[in-house]
């Protein structure tokens, strides 16, 4: 018995020790440091002061440190692929997504680098045992895992637009703007009764309003569901019975001549500047300082803004009018809306796994990413909610590390400044309504079809801008010479192709 005894004490011991063994079997001897690429302009705050606490910490746990490469807003589409096409070896994190960063194209093109099982359950195992096997299988291309998706981290980035709920009630709206034909009304109002005021001061110079506004009123008006990673926004499924059919919706019907007339007449109207398309003004701060009475942006941002417009402008109440609220037409944000990838050339890319997944899973390097140093820069109270300090001002005072790929609801702090009840009431309202978004399994594959697509791009480029601002003369010819301009560009070759491959897929 007692050599019974000693045996199982010894197979204990040995089981005991195993994962020790599989731990230090990983060399972090040499310190190394992570170059992770980001996109956004280069904070001058107290990033930088925080981010030397954070490398500390890091140099700690696995004897590395971050390095920060910034691709900033200016032309930050040609400057983001740029840099992926020509890294050697010079950069080991990149932040990415497949709906605004192209995240398919560059892994076909070989930017990133195949993530193993055993990679991942070696060097990022929080990660790893986080993500389900679903997920995991929408983050494959050929069979490779090449992403690691932002999938438990609540964030609506549906577009619409924010208005003031006060200047509503005076134009009559007592319930708010929530159709299109609410928006107009609120425009006239402001401008017929608020002379200092641009009813919406877009800046539209090269802006993404194209594709968030005819995809607005597309959504509002049809059930068609946006097919997410194309260079260019007109490729809808046909409804949520129906998704995998395309749609027709640019090149026949009548709601995108509808669209251009509605338009033109808003342009016409004066509810925006003449010289809307060269207009490059900050369309938040003139909000903030009542200058102007609408901002085109996502849910997100308006939770944020609700609270700052309060401050800055009390009473103003501010609303969010959700594009598809009409058709109740809404998806739920795609899992790799945010994800994070390894450099293809990455000299570490081992360590820089080890480094994600302290960034997403470690408590204090966490909360020292999103919130700052604690006690100084924001505090907790004993309902989870933080606070940031009287006089906080996050352009000067907070951090801005742009992690928008691997966010973690299991380490988020809501913030006690914003309003919940009326964020809340509005998460219901889309949780009633919402579908999963029903292409996760979807790579387009632009191998077939690349200079058609290009040219389709340039074609939207030209004549979108001007449906949108209702810069033309007569918008039902427009919109008849865009879609004859998309005829001639191959709308039909490159529309056949994408049917082909959504089939392949889901056509079962």
């Amino acid at each position: 018995m007692k050599k019974l005894f000693a045996v199982i004490l010894t197979l204990a011991m040995l089981l005991s020790i195993v994962p020790v063994v599989a731990e230090s079997a990983i060399d972090t001897s040499e310190h190394v440091k992570i170059v992770y690429l980001v996109t956004g302009d280069k904070p001058t705050n107290r990033t930088d002061e925080v981010l030397a606490k954070i490398n500390e910490l890091l140099t700690e746990k696995v004897n590395a440190e971050l390095e920060f490469r910034w691709i900033e807003w200016t032309d930050w589409q040609t400057q983001y692929n740029l840099a992926l096409a020509t890294q050697s070896g010079d950069i080991d994190l990149i932040g990415t997504a497949t709906d605004w960063l192209d995240a398919w194209p560059n892994s076909q093109k070989g930017a990133f680098l195949p993530l193993s099982e055993d990679m991942l359950k070696t060097y990022a195992p929080k990660t790893w045992e986080s993500v389900s096997e679903a997920h995991w299988n929408l983050c494959k291309y050929n069979g490779e895992i090449y992403l690691m998706p932002e999938d438990n981290y609540a964030q609506w980035t549906n577009h619409g637009f924010m208005y003031r709920g006060d200047w509503a009630r005076e134009a009559g709206l007592e319930n708010g703007v929530h159709s299109w034909e609410d928006l107009g009304v609120y425009f006239k109002y402001i401008k017929e009764n608020k002379p200092d005021v641009i009813p919406w001061d877009a800046n539209g110079n090269g802006s993404s309003y194209s594709p968030q506004m005819a995809g607005g009123w597309q959504t509002s008006h049809t059930g068609n569901i946006a097919i997410e990673g194309f260079p260019v926004a007109i490729f809808y499924g046909e409804s949520k019975e129906n998704p995998y059919t395309l749609s027709r919706y640019y090149l026949e019907g009548d709601e995108l001549v509808n669209f251009a007339k509605t338009m033109k007449e808003w342009a016409d109207a004066g509810y925006w500047r003449a010289d809307v398309l060269n207009y490059t003004g900050d369309v938040v701060t003139e909000m903030e300082e009542g200058k102007t009475g609408a901002h085109q942006h996502h849910t997100q941002t308006w939770t944020g803004e609700r609270t700052t417009m309060e401050r800055k402008q009390p009473g103003s109440d501010l609303g969010f009018f959700w594009f598809g609220e009409e058709a109740s037409n809404l998806i739920s944000l795609n899992i790799t809306h945010g994800a994070m990838a390894v450099a293809a050339q990455s000299k570490n890319p081992e360590r820089a796994l080890m480094v994600y997944d302290l960034m997403r899973n470690d408590p204090e390097i966490y909360h020292l990413m999103q919130y700052g140093f604690e006690g100084e820069m924001y505090t907790v109270d004993e309902n989870g909610l933080f606070s940031r300090p009287d006089g906080f001002e996050d352009s000067v005072d907070g951090v801005s590390f742009n992690f928008w790929w691997g966010r973690n609801d299991n380490l988020e702090y809501r913030n006690a400044q914003l309003d919940w009840d009326a964020i809340q009431k509005m998460y219901d309202a889309y949780d009633a309504v919402k579908i999963d978004y029903p292409y996760g399994q979807y790579i387009y594959d632009n191998s077939m079809v690349g200079v058609f697509m290009d040219n389709l791009s340039n074609v939207y480029n030209t004549y979108m801008p001007r449906i949108v601002f209702g810069m033309n003369d007569d918008p039902e010819a427009l919109v008849a010479e865009f879609r004859q301009a998309l005829q001639d560009a191959g709308i039909e070759m490159v529309m056949s192709e994408i049917q082909n491959q959504l089939d392949a897929v889901y056509a079962k």
